[in-house]
């Protein structure tokens, strides 16, 4: 190693402790690297002065204390941001493994390896150069979490609280050339303005309450005359851009200065664009200078299909100084039209999702575009053009990526004011709020995605339709660059540029097994029009789908990061503690499968609604927290489970969407297939001369029948009328599992129907089908004989499984934080080889076909009859209770055989042909040698499943 490389190396090592070196280009001392750290849970520090002291400990940024393996172990007694609504692990005997010293495992959200709440103390040395005398000089931290109190050596400069813009502090009166210490105090405990303790900008339901500060750290020198802001409004109109600029002049005097813009596209040779110069006089302190600056005659236009960005280049020339500013911006006019909005005064529909700072391995938000540009590429795969950032608002660059990417985004300022907050009355949150909005808008209102704005979610509090209202109508007024709406969520107000709720979906909170997925018939040909015809402005669904999916314990490994999946850990030993560890993954795959039926039914049902304004999931990834709710087709590292695609789903989540309007899903062979056809189109632009064409083929890919619609010009909207497929069953001779697809252009969409034979065969006669287990059953089976025994609805027992709250559908967001609401199970699973299922086409998942025998049944313990029994039709239970359950099982009792069925498949089945085929499919199966039960099962324990009630009348 030579000498000067030596020499070079020691002067590193020596600036990561003091001065992180200076940009030339930029004027700026790069803060990142090691900093002098110490924690203060005693809260002594600021008494004890420790801005004047050496901290004893040391820690790397940009960083979180938990990044850098500080913090306490997570034990009984830690101190959690965050509501738990079902406290049971804190007091069950099932959980007191997890909560022995060593073996800490929680089940209610992603678990931390370090946790801290309180101050903290940062601290690192700067060195000043001579050339920044006279200049203005700001420290910028480009997130904290949160409340940062900065000292320059012994002088306090000032505290900031935002959660979602960041911290920059004026040192332009205590930086002189020279070393200086730079010490930061950051305080992550919920403060008076308590935004909400489940708030994602702040909780450990998602992001993890952090303490630290990530992005961008530096000192930066700038002129004595500099821009101090610009705010762009674009006018897609008049083609022109209005620029804002507030220029602050610290020289001491008034003095002339020229503002020079100059604007750029982000596509070669597109612009024709001219600098534009203009002469003004400035005041000591701050100026305002309004310009205008013409577009061109064909300046290009922001959307989702062509993200065209450009950058103003602002300057301002005073003296011999001259500052900069380059502005990306987008020109674009994003607006409601009736009850829906437009993009540059064309239709468009929003299909979104969530994100709710979910980022398993640092516990905080990306700061690089690359990351956000993953997850916007994802999303898009999957049909999106919508995010909403739930109670927190993301880094610039997310907005960045949104930009490039064509995101249209719902951004909210950082709460969710209820379980233990509100607003509306009077506490400093009120304000708060304010002051968050407008940081949010001043940093990140010229990005073309920021297209609307809200409070935070769900308020609560006496006053908060009167305060929201105020802030609404407020935002109106002062920035006409976005959207505005109270509160995601309610309430709705006739202020409000759109509305969100939660009314228009087929699964509400509370609603259990009444839904429109569990209460009614499987069929598509319902919509919203009812629910938002009330309204006059743009309708968003509000939180759509939260249906859940069973853990994939193979995900465990992937969390190499801060925060650790030991939910999983609990649920998973659960499994194996109950036998059925072999299952995981099978279940995984067949609620999975469910899963994506239910949002299919969602997101068709929103766009089948004529005005409807558009959707926002919960979720396309899983959400960690409230109890672990596995809601996500992705997981939470935006991968996808094994069991649906982003191009399987963007048929149905797209841009443009066939749809069909059936009127069920299940029908006889004597019946005809009348289908009112439509699409929803909401394109780049208007589809010419299309001819919508479609077929129906069996699960051997064999087309049996198909047609063609009528030519049509398709323009931008939804429920444009496409025609009638009209086709008789009558040739479907066999039970059958059929697809129709419809394709308009290069877009299809597909649904699985389902048709039986109207007349049945008789079966063996011999074959005892009853709903008690009466003298005749008994003494069948004791003469070798077959029994069907077919339970009432409502007549298990509750031990046995009567408890067990059985529905169509996958489990609505958590059975933890909806209290057990209905259904508490995830679909079936069966072996559809079995030859029980020879009559009764079925895959090995929850289709349509199975929405009669699940809103029909009980699931049955199997425990409760053998250990180790194997049903042959398996019900997925909640992964917190993971029981053996099952639908349908067969066994051996006395010299005879005998079927028992959670279905009841006897009550109405001139009206239920899914029943009466199952009854049929099962009894040709007990006629065959292959019916042949190998586990014996005594009399009295098969009598025990039922109440007692249901056996006091024998027939």
């Amino acid at each position: 190693m030579n000498k000067t490389f030596s020499l070079a190396v020691a002067l590193l090592l020596k600036l990561a402790f003091c001065n992180s070196i200076v940009s030339a280009q930029t004027n700026s001392i790069d803060l990142s690297g090691t900093w002098f750290f110490q924690v203060d849970s005693l809260d002594k520090g600021v008494q004890e002065q420790w801005y004047n002291k050496k901290l004893d400990d040391k820690i790397s940024l940009p960083g979180s204390m938990t990044t850098n393996g500080k913090g306490n172990d997570i034990t009984v007694n830690t101190p959690w941001t965050g509501q738990i609504v079902d406290s049971s692990w804190f007091f069950k005997s099932e959980y007191a493994q997890y909560r022995e010293p060593g073996n800490i495992k929680v089940p209610f959200w992603l678990q931390p390896v370090k946790y801290y709440k309180g101050a903290a103390w940062y601290q690192k040395n700067v060195s000043i150069p001579d050339n920044w005398k006279g200049k203005h000089l700001e420290l910028f931290i480009e997130r904290s979490h949160w409340e940062t109190t900065v000292w320059v050596d012994d002088q306090q400069i000032g505290m900031d609280n935002s959660l979602g813009t960041p911290h920059v502090f004026n040192l332009t009166h205590v930086l002189s050339p020279g070393t200086h210490r730079i010490t930061v105090r950051v305080d992550n405990r919920v403060k008076d303005f308590n935004v909400g303790q489940n708030s994602h900008s702040i909780s450990d339901h998602t992001q993890s309450n952090w303490n630290g500060m990530v992005g961008k750290l530096s000192i930066t020198a700038r002129p004595a005359l500099f821009i101090d802001d610009v705010q762009l409004y674009p006018d897609i109109h008049k083609k022109q851009v209005t620029a804002r600029i507030k220029l602050n002049n610290e020289a001491g005097r008034d003095n002339k200065a020229e503002i020079q813009l100059f604007a750029k596209s982000n596509k070669a040779n597109a612009d024709g664009l001219k600098p534009l110069a203009k002469s003004i006089e400035l005041q000591k302190g701050d100026n305002m200078v309004e310009v205008i600056y013409p577009m061109g005659n064909q300046p290009l236009l922001w959307d989702e299909f062509h993200p065209d960005l450009y950058t103003l280049s602002v300057k301002v020339k005073g003296g011999k100084e001259t500052d900069e500013r380059v502005i990306s911006f987008g020109m674009r006019d994003f607006a409601t039209q009736g009850t829906q909005f437009t993009i540059n005064g064309q239709l468009t529909f929003l299909r979104g999702t969530l994100e709710c700072a979910i980022f398993p391995k640092t516990g905080y938000p990306p700061t690089d575009v690359e990351s956000w540009m993953h997850i916007f590429k994802v999303a898009r795969s999957y049909g999106l053009n919508h995010m909403r950032f739930h109670s927190w608002c993301p880094p610039e660059a997310a907005f960045d990526a949104a930009d490039r990417s064509g995101f249209y985004l719902h951004v909210e300022a950082s709460s969710w004011a209820n379980q233990g907050s509100s607003v509306g009355d009077g506490k400093p949150v009120d304000q708060y709020i304010y002051e968050e909005s407008e940081r949010m808008v001043k940093t990140f209102g010229n990005h073309p995605s920021f297209c609307m704005m809200a409070y935070g979610n769900e308020p609560a509090g006496k006053n908060h339709t009167k305060y929201l209202t105020e802030f609404v109508s407020y935002w109106k007024k002062r920035d006409s660059r976005r959207l505005y709406t109270t509160a995601a969520g309610w309430p709705v107000v006739p202020e409000n540029d759109y509305n969100s709720t939660p009314d228009p979906r087929i699964q509400a909170w509370g609603q259990g097994l009444k839904s429109i997925i569990n209460g009614q018939s499987s069929k598509s040909n319902y919509d919203w029009r009812d629910i938002i015809s009330k309204w006059q402005h743009p309708t968003v669904s509000h939180e759509i789908g939260q249906w859940c999916v069973y853990p994939d314990f193979k995900e465990i490994k992937k969390y190499t990061g801060v925060l650790k999946a030991k939910n999983f850990e609990i649920f998973q030993q659960k499994l194996k503690d109950n036998g059925l560890d072999n299952l995981a993954d099978s279940f995984l795959l067949a609620s999975g499968k469910l899963q994506a039926l239910c949002y299919k039914a969602d997101i068709e049902a929103a766009l089948r609604t004529p005005g409807f304004g558009g959707f926002q999931l919960l979720d396309l990834h899983d959400f960690p927290g409230q109890g672990t709710a596995l809601v996500g087709v992705l997981n939470p590292f935006w991968e996808d489970k094994g069991y649906i695609t982003g191009k399987e789903y963007s048929r149905f989540c797209n841009a443009t969407v066939p749809l069909a309007r059936l009127p069920k899903m299940v029908y006889l062979n004597n019946e005809e297939l009348s289908v009112p056809v439509e699409v929803a189109h909401f394109g780049e632009k208007v589809l010419n001369n299309i001819t919508p064409t479609w077929n129906i083929k069996n699960v051997s890919g064999k087309v049996l029948f198909s047609g063609q619609l009528p030519s049509a010009n398709i323009p931008l909207g939804n429920c444009h009328q496409l025609g009638e497929i009209k086709q008789s069953l009558a040739s479907i001779d066999q039970p059958s599992k059929l697809s129709l697809t419809i394709a308009v252009g290069d877009h299809q969409n597909s649904w699985d129907l389902f048709v039986y034979p109207a007349t049945l065969p008789d079966i063996d006669k011999n074959i005892v089908v009853t709903q008690q287990l009466d003298e005749q059953a008994i003494q069948t089976l004791n003469k070798g004989g077959k029994v069907l025994l077919t339970l009432k609805k409502g007549s298990l027992k509750p031990e046995k499984g009567g408890d067990v709250l059985i529905g169509f559908s996958s489990i609505f967001w958590n059975t933890a934080w909806t209290g057990g609401q209905a259904p508490n199970t995830l679909g079936i699973l069966c072996n559809p080889k079995h030859p029980a299922f020879s009559a009764f086409p079925t895959e090995y998942y929850s289709n349509w076909q199975w929405w009669d025998a699940m809103s029909n049944s009980n699931a049955i313990r199997m425990d409760s009859v053998a250990i180790g029994m194997q049903p042959i039709i398996r019900v997925i239970d909640d992964w917190v209770t993971a029981n053996s359950l099952g639908l349908v099982f067969e066994c051996r009792v006395g010299a005879g055989k005998l079927i028992v069925s959670g279905i009841d498949l006897v009550a109405n089945l001139d009206k239920r042909p899914e029943a009466r085929q199952l009854l049929y499919s099962l009894k040709r199966y007990m006629a065959t040698p292959e019916f042949a039960p190998k586990i014996q099962v005594g009399v009295e324990r098969i009598k025990g499943l039922s109440k007692e009630q249901f056996f006091s009348a024998a027939k």
